[in-house]
């Protein structure tokens, strides 16, 4: 996509400017404005890119899993001084991105005042034959919009197959 003051810069040679920003609706002062700053622009471009490939080297030894504040973090150890707003904008603008744990949420909460229950099994999750020893599990799964299901299931411990 090309910005309307670059189409003015591109064809001010063949027209007036006068005449194209009237043509494209801009000011004309607002285009004066956009040439003395394209340098500058230009100019800052060029630092995010070198920037970018910092950013990436950090980045890539880190496995993938560093977002902005641990990068941010390196570079400054290496003696680069850069905030981390900025090392932020540039990861978003060339898809840099690092590992987002999921937050742990904590579904059940014992009660202080129950006796433990005992362990049957004594950590022997084995058994000699089929339909003698049974375990249960739940997991837990998280949905869309914060939301979440549990799945109970019931294991032979001879089959380790799935019974209920």
């Amino acid at each position: 996509m090309i910005s309307r003051f670059q189409f003015v810069d591109d064809h001010r040679d063949t027209y007036e400017v006068k005449r194209l920003c009237q043509v494209l609706g801009v000011n004309r002062s607002s285009y004066y404005k956009w040439l003395a700053g394209a340098e500058a622009w230009a100019a800052r471009q060029h630092k995010d890119r070198i920037l970018a490939e910092e950013i990436r080297q950090v980045h890539s030894e880190s496995g993938g899993a560093y977002g902005s504040p641990r990068v941010t973090a390196e570079l400054r150890e290496k003696g680069r001084r850069v905030n981390e707003k900025r090392v932020a904008r540039i990861m978003w603008t060339f898809s840099i991105t690092g590992i987002r744990l999921r937050r742990r949420v904590r579904t059940t909460v014992p009660d202080p005042a129950t006796s433990p229950v005992p362990d049957l099994f004594q950590r022997d999750f084995t058994a000699a034959e089929p339909g003698r020893k049974y375990m249960g599990d739940i997991t837990y799964l998280p949905l869309a919009g914060g939301e979440f299901l549990y799945l109970a299931t019931v294991l032979d411990c001879f089959s380790r197959k799935v019974v209920g």
